[in-house]
């Protein structure tokens, strides 16, 4: 059975670090272009400010016996769908031409948070709604049931952790969502999506600028956390390499 690294922790906090690092390096080049009004939207995809973490989770799935060559990130990401022709994934394992694995990682910085929050979780309820579809119909010709992830980092600054007001017009509202802030709100998402088995797994982080440039971080959440997201990865894709 695949075991986790000892140094996990270290290795999270190296990934985020990475993501500071990195969109410091982008807004400087916005800038330097004339393009600084560009930062706030690319604050919020993937992209090479999540590497770091896609090379963790590649890394992670290497170590349980999958060949390098059956993990595809950067190119070769797309996955035919039911509702749309095709999506981009941020990291896919396809071995024998079945897909195993699909992963989607995703970031906000503000300061435009609400609208940001409406599009992200849009996004990733109608990409799990394609991709369940997807495979129900057949398409990645393959019995076995993919494993489908989705790790979040959040910027944690006060903001994010400011409650929000709602607007109930005609209807109540669920409690949880009553005074919560989008850090309350991204969690109960998470929560949500392996609740209702959108997702297989999913992980929340919250770093600051500050703190993420030294690899800090902090997980609202013990059943969201990278541990338990890395944990279930490496059991599914052990048991198939077994």
């Amino acid at each position: 059975m695949a075991t986790l690294p000892g140094d996990l922790n270290e290795r999270v906090g190296d990934a985020v670090k990475s993501f500071w690092k990195k969109r410091i390096e982008q807004d400087q080049k916005q800038k330097q272009d004339g393009k600084s009004d560009q930062g706030a939207r690319s604050a919020v995809t993937g992209g090479a400010q999540m590497n770091g973490f896609i090379d963790l989770l590649r890394d992670l799935i290497i170590s349980t016996g999958v060949c390098n060559t059956e993990i595809f990130y950067n190119k070769a990401i797309e996955l035919p769908g039911y509702f749309r022709p095709t999506k981009e994934w941020d990291l896919l394992v396809v071995s024998q031409n079945g897909l195993l694995v699909a992963i989607e990682v995703k970031s906000q910085i503000g300061p435009s948070f609400g609208n940001n929050f409406n599009n992200r979780t849009e996004e990733a309820m109608g990409s799990a709604l394609d991709f369940w579809t997807a495979y129900r119909q057949g398409v990645f010709k393959k019995s076995m049931q993919p494993w489908l992830g989705y790790l979040f980092l959040l910027e944690d600054c006060p903001r994010s952790r400011t409650p929000v007001k709602v607007s109930e017009s005609h209807f109540e509202v669920l409690p949880e969502f009553k005074n919560a802030s989008y850090a309350d709100r991204y969690k109960i998402f998470c929560k949500k999506l392996i609740l209702e088995r959108q997702y297989s797994s999913t992980a929340f982080i919250m770093s600051s600028l500050e703190d993420g440039l030294q690899g800090k971080y902090s997980e609202p959440a013990s059943d969201i956390n990278f541990e338990q997201f890395a944990r279930s990865l490496v059991a599914y894709t052990g048991a198939y390499v077994k």
